[in-house]
């Protein structure tokens, strides 16, 4: 007998600077519970709501701004599984499925990691490059995806 897995539907952001397109550096935070864990903005999507509206709440919450431009959509849902230990605690889900979002901040947001529930404890601009060198692991798969995607449509 195969056991069902359940996914936790979810966002994700891809955060370009306001100078984009002349310069498209990737935001990545590290997470202020794992050290030296990187990733972009995700998070849960509430009962009721669209993903582009999870989407603005989850930016504003995790960063301290949703004052961002959309510029593409990843077209499909896309699945990771957690490894083992967050499976652990996050049960019953198995892993996220995800709509990931290309968004720019606009001129006059100000990033604030100091959030009332902080993930992030710090956070920088990065180039395509070096994106590999600084996620999770189990991330990187649909990071690749989701960049080469974009990559190919012109966007990055």
């Amino acid at each position: 007998m195969t056991q069902e897995k359940f996914y936790r539907p979810n966002v994700a952001a891809i955060i370009v600077s306001n100078a984009y397109p002349e310069q498209k550096q990737i935001f990545i935070a590290e997470r202020s519970d794992l050290a030296g864990v990187w990733q972009f903005p995700q998070g849960g999507i509430d009962e009721g709501e669209s993903s582009e509206e999870a989407l603005f709440r989850e930016l504003k919450e995790e960063i301290g701004t949703n004052k961002v431009e959309v510029i593409a959509e990843y077209p499909e849902w896309i699945a990771y599984d957690f490894p083992a230990h967050v499976a652990a605690k996050m049960a019953p889900f198995a892993g996220q499925k995800q709509r990931y979002y290309l968004v720019r901040l606009k001129k006059n947001a100000k990033i604030n990691l100091d959030t009332k529930h902080p993930e992030f404890k710090t956070y920088e601009f990065v180039a395509l490059e070096e994106l590999n060198e600084k996620i999770a692991h189990f991330k990187k798969p649909i990071y690749e995806e989701v960049i080469s995607h974009f990559r190919a449509k012109g966007y990055l």
